[in-house]
């Protein structure tokens, strides 16, 4: 179903409210989550705008940086949306150049780690296109996923090639399934893996969405003063949790020669 905007202008950014949760079935089930926030912006109506509530590329409480995104490049040089752009047009999808909206982290207070971010990318009637799954381990590497012709709601599927915590091996897949309301209210992001054995994680992000504004800004750093830097604090904690609980460890293999898996 095309997104609607009948309630939210989609030049406009959003700032959603919600929870992480993430839950290991076995060899001993461990599971957690966690309230947070996210952006949720739309990058071509904000590559136009005169004007926008979202700092970006400049230091404040809350900020988007492009450099943050893809191969890092400036604004100088078309910034996350440019690089995106190239992407999909290398990988054959020539038709996703209606609304891009990325679901990702912000910077606070100059701070930040994306472990995933979500590039839902439109065709110009508004259908979803293709979703850019884009993934950060805690080495400092970046992968992407690449899921063409997808539909809110519905599991898309892909083989898991990129090493992200050395309590997963690289090997199986994952699953993914997407909601996004048309009147763009409330978001959902499920990406759950599945090693040689069967199901082994279960994650989702989700949150109600509202405009981005000084008073959600505030409201969101007062919530959460040090959120994106709590994010790096728990996935060490929750790795020490599952060290003791004896969960098997894998040792690190050598990155995926391509930067993106369709």
């Amino acid at each position: 179903m095309p997104l609607s905007t009948s309630t939210t202008p989609q030049h406009q950014a959003l700032l959603g409210f919600g929870q992480v949760r993430h839950t290991r079935l076995r060899p001993r089930r461990h599971a957690f989550s966690y309230p947070t926030y996210f952006l949720m912006l739309p990058m071509r109506s904000l590559q136009r705008a005169l004007h926008s509530e979202l700092p970006r590329n400049r230091w404040a409480g809350l900020s988007f940086f492009d450099a943050d995104h893809g191969d890092g490049r400036s604004p100088a040089q078309g910034g996350a949306l440019a690089w995106l752009d190239e992407l999909l047009q290398a990988q054959g999808i020539q038709d996703a150049t209606g609304e891009i909206w990325l679901h990702c982290y912000p910077r606070v207070l100059g701070f930040t780690f994306k472990p995933v971010s979500f590039w839902y990318c439109h065709r110009p009637d508004g259908e979803l296109r293709a979703v850019l799954v884009e993934v950060n381990n805690t080495f400092g590497e970046r992968h992407c996923y690449l899921l063409d012709q997808p539909r809110f709601g519905v599991e898309q599927h892909a083989s898991k090639v990129f090493h992200v915590s050395p309590f997963c091996p690289v090997e199986g897949g994952y699953r993914f399934r997407f909601m996004l309301t048309p009147d763009l209210q409330r978001t959902v992001a499920r990406v759950d893996f599945d090693d040689a054995q069967g199901p082994l994680i279960e994650t989702s992000v989700s949150g109600r969405l509202e405009p981005l504004t000084p008073e959600s800004t505030r409201r969101a750093l007062w919530s959460h003063p040090a959120m994106t830097l709590a994010v790096v604090v728990r996935i060490h904690l929750q790795a020490a949790r599952l060290w003791f609980k004896r969960a098997p460890y894998f040792s690190k293999p050598t990155p995926p020669a391509q930067f993106t898996t369709r």
